[in-house]
């Protein structure tokens, strides 16, 4: 049996949060966000569920995840021509940088204030 775990991150929109993640090469697989209450998100074997909570302040970071990738700084590259810094929202996308630990790694950051730093090993 293959284990694997998901993790489920908080939207204050998940039609919005639908829009910034599919700019990023994401799909939906799973129903439209109003018939669940619920999203989930993938791009390859990665994958992001969403729960909508209209109390998530987005100039907070609600929660985080981490996205094992074969290449950060090609997708980062690819990502920021998509990321459109909204001071009003904290959205933004934090270039990358080569770690002490091994990792090259960026960070992103979607309108509900949902941290997803990305890395793959140098």
């Amino acid at each position: 049996m293959t284990e694997r775990a998901v993790p489920i991150l908080l939207s204050r929109d998940l039609r919005e949060t639908l829009g910034f993640f599919e700019r990023l090469g994401f799909e939906n697989r799973g129903a439209p966000p109003e018939e669940w209450g619920y999203l989930i998100v993938g791009r390859g074997t990665a994958e992001l569920h969403f729960t909508e909570d209209a109390t998530v302040d987005p100039l907070r970071t609600s929660s985080m995840c981490y996205l094992y990738v074969d290449d950060a700084q090609r997708l980062f590259e690819e990502w920021e021509k998509e990321v459109v810094p909204d001071p009003a929202t904290g959205s933004r996308i934090v270039a990358p940088v080569s770690t002490d630990y091994g990792m090259r790694e960026f960070a992103v950051v979607d309108r509900s204030g949902n941290l997803v730093r990305v890395g793959s090993p140098l």
